[in-house]
């Protein structure tokens, strides 16, 4: 016979099952009525019905389900289809990140590792379509980092402005999203270990040169450079974490 100390945990863990389960079953919905963002949903009475849930543990599933950004609550409007929003993403791994430097680092390299891997892989691609037009604007980027290094100031903005300018002429929305999502996660961990003791100017000294290389078509450089970037913030996670 099961105590009540085993019992409670287990019913709380079919209990989450059930939700889960009904979430997907929500999104399945959704699929199968091919709606699409900004599309109205099915009201609460007519989800019930379809689902076979109560009302309670329908709007159970309804508050996770819009803390994912997967549907949208408008109050007194109805439920519709959420747009696009990486937020609930950046969040998840902004916690994720922070939360690993407390301990061992672990998932906040991890993190510095796959920007790398997006931003050195992606490179090559970049270059082969970016216009004179858009590399006046990259370098426009450097020079305002350029200016405010030379004043002693961090230019937190302009550095994402050049990463951004870098791969946008992909045309590539969902690599958009994803590379403003790390780069939000990047300035939160960057922020919780301290930037006392960055060059300025030498940061910005490596924008140029990997300005340089795409200006110059050199995939392969400005690809080797875009790895060495993120070493810094590797070895400052590294020293933060270390006891």
């Amino acid at each position: 016979m099961l105590s009540i100390s085993t019992a409670v945990p287990k019913a709380r863990f079919s209990a989450q099952v059930r939700l889960r389960a009904l979430q997907a079953d929500i999104m399945e919905l959704i699929l199968d009525r091919d709606l699409d963002a900004g599309d109205p949903m099915p009201t609460e009475s007519e989800l019930c019905e379809v689902l076979g849930v109560g009302r309670n543990t329908l709007r159970e599933s309804l508050k996770v389900l819009q803390a994912l950004g997967v549907i949208e609550i408008r109050h007194g409007f109805g439920m519709f289809v959420a747009p696009s929003s990486f937020d609930a993403l950046a969040d998840g791994l902004t916690f994720r990140g922070r939360l690993s430097l407390r301990h061992e680092g672990l998932e906040a390299l991890q993190l510095v590792d796959i920007r790398q891997a997006l931003e050195s892989g992606l490179i090559s691609a970049a270059i082969a379509v970016v216009t004179e037009e858009h590399l006046a604007l990259i370098e426009g980027a450097v020079v305002k980092m350029e200016e405010l290094a030379a004043r002693g100031e961090a230019f937190a903005e302009a550095d994402a402005e050049f990463h951004r300018l870098l791969f946008e002429p992909l045309g590539n929305d969902l690599l958009m999203n994803l590379m403003s999502v790390f780069w939000k996660v990047y300035r939160k961990i960057h922020v919780e270990i301290g930037t006392g003791g960055t060059d300025l100017v030498g940061t910005a000294a490596q924008h140029r040169d990997i300005y340089t290389a795409v200006a110059a078509q050199d995939a392969a450089t400005a690809s080797e450079l875009l790895n060495r970037h993120f070493d810094g913030i590797r070895a400052k996670i590294k020293l933060f974490v270390e006891p």
